[in-house]
């Protein structure tokens, strides 16, 4: 069962795609988040979160006093359950700045309009490192300064290979998963 862990949504519940994603574990969207409030990157933030699959990411930030949030999922049958998500917890938060796009990642920052502060990107085991960096390269477009980047990966892979434009941070493993952290250079 996947469900926002805390802030206006918490609890509730929210459903998955039957197939063809992978949700993050509570386990490691409660120390990514606790995280990110201790930095105070959550507050205000307009939020993009790339191969959303059910939203739960964005929706999370959203919850915890994010301003917006983008979910953009490829998957026709993701982006309907993510829509259907992003409802009902906008309704919660009581904010309609929730978007979802059903498009491909880098379609989406090709044609985007917004700066966002904090990113999520949590694209399927096989997206290779090659196109991870290249969507990487077309993130940096759409960075506020002071943009904050998240990458969600088999714990397995290497470090993502970052564009100029971001610096790494730091990275941590729970098990099969690792984050690595990436910030707009100064």
């Amino acid at each position: 069962m996947t469900r926002i862990i805390a802030g206006r949504a918490g609890s509730l519940v929210l459903d998955v795609p039957d197939a063809g994603t992978r949700p993050t574990s509570d386990r490691v969207r409660e120390s990514l988040f606790g995280a990110l409030e201790s930095a105070d990157a959550l507050r205000g933030a307009a939020v993009l979160d790339l191969y959303a699959g059910s939203g739960a990411l964005g929706l999370e930030a959203l919850s915890r006093g994010a301003a917006s949030a983008d979910l953009v999922e490829k998957s026709q049958r993701a982006a309907t359950v993510a829509q259907r998500n992003a409802t009902r917890v906008a309704k919660a938060v009581g904010t309609a700045a929730v978007r979802v796009h059903r498009s491909s990642a880098d379609a989406f920052l090709r044609t985007a309009r917004e700066s966002f502060d904090l990113v999520f990107l949590d694209p399927p085991y096989d997206v290779s490192e090659a196109e991870l960096s290249s969507t990487l390269a077309l993130l940096v477009t759409v960075l506020s300064p002071g943009a904050d980047v998240v990458i969600e990966r088999a714990a397995r892979s290497p470090q993502p290979t970052l564009p100029d434009g971001l610096v790494a941070g730091r990275s941590k493993r729970y098990g099969d998963t690792a984050l690595w952290w990436a910030a707009i250079a100064d």
